[in-house]
């Protein structure tokens, strides 16, 4: 079965200061393939980025609409919100945008829920970057929490990383050079709990 796999997102999605191989979207293609968990060859998968640093849900609505897409996806995923948050945007605004985004993913999966997931926002009060701040994992908690509650309500899967994230500071590893974006292995942690969220939902497709 083919995959075309679209990626929603910002700089977690774009694997910021890590190999274009790493980012987590590619990471998790290649275990729905070679891993065997899917009966699909590399060279009939495809995946779509729509992501860039920095972006805001506002960003992001945007890019889509730029964006030359496919009628319809296979996956499409959605992570967004840490830019809302860093920048002091409104949790009301950004839970107007997201169910929009929620929507137009659900639209890009020919409308089916069980093929759009959630990936939460990482806790990135844990890198030395954050230098664990107490009120930047308050502040990530209320966004994923909006984000979950949204995501709970369309039927889409809500896939929540953030306390693999919390591990950044007791193992350096984790994080990229960078001292903020989730390095190569974190991003392989993160794929391991998608595909927990996600196998079952994958297999009966």
């Amino acid at each position: 079965m083919p995959i075309n796999y679209l990626a929603l997102g910002d700089s977690y999605t774009i694997g910021t200061d890590v190999a274009t191989t790493e980012c987590w979207p590619r990471q998790l293609l290649n275990r729905l393939t070679n891993g065997g968990i899917l009966p699909t060859a590399p060279e009939d998968t495809s995946l779509t980025i729509v992501a860039e640093k920095g972006w805001t849900t506002g960003d992001l609505l945007a890019g889509i609409k730029e964006s030359d897409l496919l009628p319809a996806y296979d996956l499409v995923s959605v992570q967004i919100g840490v830019n809302n948050q860093y920048d002091g945007l409104t949790l009301a605004d950004f839970k107007v945008e997201f169910a929009d985004i929620l929507g137009k993913a659900l639209q890009l999966a020919g409308g089916d829920a069980s093929k759009v997931f959630v990936v939460s926002i990482p806790d990135y009060a844990f890198t030395p970057t954050g230098g664990g701040q107490p009120s930047i994992s308050e502040a990530v908690g209320v966004f994923n929490a909006a984000a979950a509650a949204i995501a709970t309500r369309a039927g889409i899967i809500f896939c929540d990383i953030i306390v693999i994230s919390r591990g950044g500071i007791r193992e350096p590893a984790l994080v990229a050079s960078d001292g903020l974006h989730p390095s190569g292995l974190q991003y392989r942690r993160w794929v391991e709990e998608v595909l927990l969220n996600l196998v079952s939902t994958l297999l009966k497709g």
